[in-house]
């Protein structure tokens, strides 16, 4: 008969197994009681992320989405909403220069009506519920860990101004954008086409999205970001959709994209947050807008989302954060990528349409009628606006503008290319 000899550690269940049978801890058992606690894991994590649903529409695109009773949507997991009282409509809404029905530089071209998601096809939900993209086991298990999944890696805001070395290509992250600073924000609005660029890996992303800044570039960056992505990580597939995102301490702890952690406060029953967008703008072809604006009411301090000419989706409470509590100190407008540098080469993930700023109307993606919403709640023009891009023969900005525009940029580029290698 074997002795078997225990040392008096605190030992989980699954490697006690183990040592009973074995005597010693095996690499295969210790690899099926590893698999066996993510599993686990995961299991926990759906249940947390995925709520009872009244109704569920399965959308032509493969997801699922899930009508959930209002109350019982992720962000009231947070503690500190326990007793939250939802508030159904902002107290103030931000008064504009643009008319959102107003005819564009090419009417007969751009759509400017509400682009649908594509979940539409197959039913709605009804008042008092709020559409969620349920989370599947396969978007968990594509993540680094279950515990960052649905997060941003570090450092991944862009900095305009001259940074240390180290700082200036983020982990690979590469951008091209517009931006203000200098002067107290309360919001910004901005309506973009919407395209599908490619991506070449499966862990990089393309985004087009506005970003409300406050805090320092260090530890403490406070974030509020929206807009469209194309994430195989994040989604699993190539789809652009819907995103927003936020985060009180750079990406490190807080925050999440769209409702995967408790946090945002949906009200609208009508769009997913994560869903896809469809149709979307062809080269030399129609072009398909959206316009997101976000801005603080002032009575309640909340930062609110609107999608689109009426679709108030809800609201980031306060609390979240520290520098944003009050306004915004900077915001960004524009695309980002990620830029893996495979076999040391740059990637060919495009950004916006893939072209070029300088092939401009129905070639190249834009931000057009960009504004920013000032202490009197009003919607004004950004005074001396920026642009920067790490790479300007991968990416590129071109800023101008017009009476039908207002203040635009086209932006964008194909990445990997003879100027770009």
């Amino acid at each position: 008969m074997v002795a078997v000899h225990f040392s008096f550690v605190k030992l989980n269940r699954g490697l006690l197994v183990c040592l009973w049978l074995f005597g010693t801890i095996s690499l295969s058992c210790a690899a099926r009681y590893g698999a066996s606690r993510q599993k686990l894991e995961v299991k926990k994590h759906l249940n947390r992320l995925n709520k009872p649903a009244v109704k569920t529409i399965q959308s032509p695109d493969g997801d699922i989405i899930d009508c959930v009773p209002i109350s019982k949507q992720p962000a009231f997991d947070h503690p500190f909403l326990k007793d939250h009282k939802i508030q159904m409509r902002p107290s103030y809404h931000p008064e504009g220069l643009f008319d959102d029905n107003k005819a564009s530089a090419k009417p007969k071209e751009t759509k400017e009506t509400h682009i649908p998601q594509l979940w539409h096809r197959y039913g709605k939900c009804s008042e008092g519920t709020i559409p969620m993209r349920r989370t599947k086991e396969d978007d968990v298990l594509r993540a680094s860990s279950v515990k960052r999944y649905g997060k941003k890696k570090h450092k991944t805001v862009p900095i305009p101004k001259s940074a240390e070395p180290d700082l200036i290509n983020q982990n690979g992250h590469q951008h091209a954008i517009a931006y203000v600073e200098g002067d107290k924000y309360y919001g910004a609005k901005a309506t973009l086409n919407v395209w599908e660029p490619k991506i070449q890996h499966a862990n990089e992303f393309s985004l087009s999205q506005i970003w409300l800044l406050g805090g320092s570039f260090g530890q403490d960056l406070n974030s509020i970001e929206a807009g469209w992505q194309v994430s195989p990580d994040l989604y699993g597939d190539n789809n652009t959709r819907l995103f927003t995102y936020w985060t009180s301490d750079a990406y490190q702890a807080t925050g999440c994209y769209n409702l995967l952690c408790s946090g945002f406060i949906q009200i609208n029953s009508d769009i997913a947050m994560g869903a896809s967008i469809s149709p979307v703008s062809g080269y030399r072809n129609s072009q398909y807008d959206i316009s997101i604006l976000i801005w603080k009411d002032p009575k309640e301090g909340h930062w609110w989302m609107q999608f689109g000419n009426g679709y108030v989706l809800g609201y980031w409470p306060s609390f979240l954060f520290s520098y944003l509590t009050e306004s915004a100190s900077m915001i960004e407008w524009g695309g980002e990528v990620v830029n893996s540098q495979s076999g040391g080469h740059h990637t060919w993930t495009q950004m916006g349409s893939g072209h070029f700023p300088e092939e401009g109307f129905s070639k190249a993606s834009y931000f057009r009628n960009i504004q920013v919403v000032d202490s009197s709640n009003n919607l004004k023009a950004p005074k001396r606006m920026g642009t920067f891009t790490e790479k300007s023969n991968c990416y590129d900005v071109q800023t101008g503008s017009n009476d039908d525009w207002g203040h635009f940029f086209y932006y964008g580029g194909p990445g990997k290319n003879k100027n770009c290698p």
